[in-house]
């Protein structure tokens, strides 16, 4: 059983939009931030964004600000990421995390407990 499942992934040229889902089945999800990586080929894993445990308060990478956003539903059982106006440097595979009883938004890998498999997003030119 997997306790974080991502979802949305796919193929889309430059400027097209995605979005992707990470489902929680872990009672914990709603205590704690959220946050969704990528790893590109070569590359090692950066942060893109994370919502804290009230879904107020987002941090975005400066990579991504003004194109994706994220959200959690009322819930907390789904965290979504909207990406807009999606470039070929995007490309990569995106997890989500979760650091539960926390606060705050943490942009480090090592800050989160939980990871999802990943679902991978191609941005062709």
């Amino acid at each position: 059983q997997e306790d974080l499942v991502e979802s949305g992934g796919g193929s889309v040229q430059a400027g097209g939009s995605l979005r992707l889902s990470c489902a929680a089945s872990i009672s914990t999800f709603g205590t704690g931030a959220v946050g969704w990586f990528r790893q590109g080929p070569g590359k090692d894993r950066e942060f893109v964004t994370g919502v804290s445990r009230s879904g107020g308060d987002t941090l975005y990478a400066d990579s991504v600000k003004g194109r994706f956003t994220i959200s959690r539903d009322p819930a907390k059982t789904t965290v979504f990421l909207q990406m807009n106006s999606l470039k070929p440097e995007d490309t990569a595979l995106y997890y989500c995390a979760l650091r539960p009883y926390y606060s705050g938004i943490p942009d480090r890998t090592s800050d989160y407990t939980y990871w999802g498999q990943g679902t991978q997003v191609t941005v062709s030119s």
